[in-house]
């Protein structure tokens, strides 16, 4: 897979990694130290640490061109993309 930017709406400016590994944990990092609810947090966790969550999301992305997921806090939707550098952002 070639590089993938990532953002977290509100939260994290727009990062670019050249592997989605690094971009995954990096955006788990920040996810985690959010202050998400349980439900939410651990959907999150799972999401982005399972054993094949590289495989995953980059099925999302080669499809899709991205992947995007919401999540709410303090009231406020927020959104977590995930795309391939060069794709449009929607």
């Amino acid at each position: 897979m070639t590089a993938v930017t990532v953002e977290i709406e509100g939260v994290t400016a727009p990062a670019t990694f050249s592997r989605l590994p690094d971009a995954l944990g990096a955006v788990w990092g920040s996810l985690r130290a959010l202050p998400l609810g349980a439900r939410q947090y651990d959907a999150y966790r799972y999401f982005f640490t399972r054993p094949d969550a590289v495989e995953h999301v980059a099925e999302f992305i080669e499809r899709d061109g991205e992947l995007n997921l919401s999540f709410s806090m303090e009231g406020r939707p927020h959104a977590v993309r995930l795309r391939r550098v060069g794709a449009a952002a929607r």
